[in-house]
């Protein structure tokens, strides 16, 4: 035991070697500067009140002059600089409130970050921090298996993939690939005429080459110039790659390129196919050439470099599906072959969740729903059966009763529909035709949905109880509504309040144009300034209410300029003339959306289930909607005015609010 000075404590401390430490239980003691535990190495330790720091934290200099870092000096702090007490470190990206490195520019660091950078910039770090430590290879170590590490870990000085190269990690907790603790501090470059030196990206600099921008490690950086390029990015002497039939070779330039594989602009460096004279991005020559898009689950898409002539005059539009903005022809893009939708390359791969490769073993046919029985001479299925249905289904275009409802969607029946004649079952042939399972693009998890008919549940997406078809996720226990799927599928719909095709946007700050209610998201008409939320598009376009004996009709704007007509007839109160709402022209009978859907319209009524947790579990019970005699509710005795099961059982009059079934 040595002692030594205080090192700004008020007591005097001393040097515990390692044998000393595990005696005195120093090793679950946190270090008083960096707050990280004491480890098994030497440190310091004042015997009066426990206190202890770390060698390494107790010796940190007050001020570095950081050659990643050449404008300013960082100074050693007490506490973080911040009103919250808090700091994120710019090279680990973790958080820390005791003692910090802090530069005025606004990089923060731990003080083992700075120091362990300090000796990397130094070119000691070998020598100083890792003389026991060994080398992991890319697929082999004992400890930290590539499958533990993988594509989740990074470096922390390039910050690729930890997998991609062979690599070390200390105990001190970083991960360095081998040819990043190497790195030249300055180099030269042809893509910039005065030298780069390897620094921090303080100011947020995107890479001039791949354009994106890496907040955390190291960048290769011009000051005057601010100039800053990836270590990743940096271009290899030469190289050759094979992909497919594409033979690519770097090629340099000064003037800028269009990628031909992605539309978008490259600077300096790209890989050239001699025999085809295209030009990419080194990140677009593994661009996968057939996936499966969570934007568009209906069909695989696969890479296009161009289209056909016959594949061009096919499109629907020329416009990505994705952002509705325009696809250059000239270079590639994704196709859908069957719908001839189209997409930008960077919309569809914008992230690792957005796409799933193909597999060896997954055909499309294996998501089809139904399976054909008989077809008209056109091709079209007109008998087939449905995996969700017992009974053969036949398909018609006009409908005898016009109140009939889809018992996949719950909304009014119209043209081109399949029927059951052994029981009363419709299917709109779009809901008749979505697969057995989808990706939805806005789902949480990303997990795969799958189709069921689950008797009744609450869609995750609108809120509203359905019955009916509903895509299920085993992973998050929810359900999203076949009317959500449709009003959140990407594409051009219909809506008949409106004459032009309607496009879902992600990112919109508005108003719907039929309830006036602000919204996040829409979908809008790129024609006109029209724009719905995803429930008004899913409203029925037919409801019954006893306040009219007639079908209501949606209406879409209302024409009658009297002030004395515009009361709902359902709550007496004014209605506003430029709102949706619902009419009967034969009695004319106006009412609210609200008023006359209820708290359940999406809820086939008369359907028999067996409720075992309730408290009448020996007899069916059927789903009803009293309109005019409102027997009293079995559990609370409050009159069952809205949704309840009654007992189907003759003679016994149990019924009970939906609420209280339970």
């Amino acid at each position: 035991m040595e002692d030594t000075q205080s090192f700004g404590h008020e007591h005097p401390l001393v040097l515990l070697t390692e044998e000393q430490m595990m005696s005195n239980q120093s090793g679950v003691a946190d270090c008083s500067r960096c707050g990280e535990k004491m480890s098994t190495a030497t440190c310091f330790s004042c015997v009066e009140c426990g206190f202890y720091l770390h060698k390494e934290c107790a010796e940190a200099p007050l001020e570095i002059n950081h050659p990643f870092h050449n404008d300013h000096p960082l100074v050693l702090l007490q506490i973080s600089p911040y009103k919250d007490g808090e700091y994120i470190c710019d090279f680990c990206d973790g958080r820390g409130k005791k003692f910090v490195y802090h530069c005025s520019c606004g990089l923060d660091f731990h003080i083992k970050c700075a120091l362990f950078t300090y000796h990397i910039a130094q070119n000691n770090l070998k020598d100083q921090l890792l003389e026991h430590v060994p080398h992991e290879d890319v697929l082999v170590s004992p400890e930290n298996t590539a499958e533990e590490l993988g594509k989740s870990t990074k470096c922390f000085a390039c910050r690729e993939a930890l997998a991609n190269y062979s690599y070390f990690s200390p105990d001190c907790g970083f991960h360095l690939h081998n040819k990043c603790a190497d790195l030249p501090l300055t180099i030269d470059q042809i893509c910039h005429k005065h030298p780069l030196a390897l620094q921090f990206n303080s100011k947020r600099l995107s890479c001039w080459i791949c354009g994106e921008t890496q907040t955390r490690g190291l960048v290769y950086y011009c000051s005057p110039c601010n100039f800053a390029l990836h270590i990743e990015c940096l271009p290899p002497p030469t190289v050759d790659v094979k992909c497919g039939q594409h033979a690519f070779t770097l090629f340099r330039r000064r003037p800028p390129f269009i990628c031909d594989a992605c539309g978008v602009q490259g600077n300096y460096v790209g890989y050239i196919c001699c025999s085809c004279y295209i030009i990419v991005h080194k990140n677009c020559i593994s661009l996968p050439r057939v996936i499966r898009s969570k934007w568009h689950d209906d069909h695989f898409i696969r890479h296009k470099y161009f289209l056909e002539e016959q594949e061009e005059e096919g499109l629907k539009s020329r416009d990505c599906l994705i952002c509705h903005k325009e696809v250059n022809l000239s270079h590639g893009s994704y196709f859908c072959s069957d719908c001839k939708f189209i997409f930008h390359v960077r919309c569809v791969t914008r992230d690792d969740h957005s796409y799933l490769l193909l597999e060896n073993n997954e055909d499309e046919k294996s998501f089809d729903p139904i399976t054909v029985i008989e077809k008209n001479d056109a091709g079209e299925a007109t008998k087939v059966m449905h995996f969700l249905h017992e009974h053969e289904l036949m398909l018609r275009d006009e409908i005898v009763e016009n109140d009939k409802c889809c018992d996949g969607c719950r909304l009014s029946i119209s043209a081109s529909f399949y029927y059951c004649s052994s029981c009363d079952f419709f299917l709109h042939k779009s809901c008749a035709e979505l697969p057995k399972m989808k990706h939805l693009w806005c789902h949480p998890c990303q997990k795969r949905l799958i189709l069921t008919s689950f008797g009744y549940f609450t869609c995750g997406n609108c809120i509203y109880l359905s019955s009916g078809f509903g895509y299920e996720c085993k992973e998050c226990e929810c359900y999203v509504c076949i009317r959500c799927i449709f009003a959140l599928s990407l594409g051009a719909l219909t809506c008949p309040g409106h004459q032009h095709p309607l496009f879902y946007y992600e990112k919109y700050n508005g108003q719907c144009s039929a309830c006036c209610k602000d919204v996040t998201e829409a979908l809008r008409c790129k024609d006109c300034s029209f724009d719905l939320c995803h429930t008004c598009f899913s409203l029925p376009t037919t409801a019954r209410h006893k306040c009219d004996k007639h079908l209501l009709r949606l209406t879409y704007h209302d024409d009658n300029n009297y002030s004395e007509c515009h009361y709902c007839d359902i709550c007496e109160e004014r209605r506003d003339p430029n709102h949706w709402f619902y009419h009967c022209a034969t009695c004319d009978t106006s009412a609210h959306t609200d008023c006359v859907l209820g708290k359940y319209p999406y809820i086939k009524l008369g359907s028999r289930m067996f409720y075992e947790r309730g408290n009448h579990p020996h007899h069916p019970l059927t789903l009803v909607k009293k309109t005019y005699y409102y027997p009293a509710c079995a559990k609370c005795g409050k009159p069952c005015q809205d949704l309840s099961f009654e007992c189907a059982e003759s003679g016994c009059n149990y019924i009970v609010h939906w609420e209280c079934r339970k």
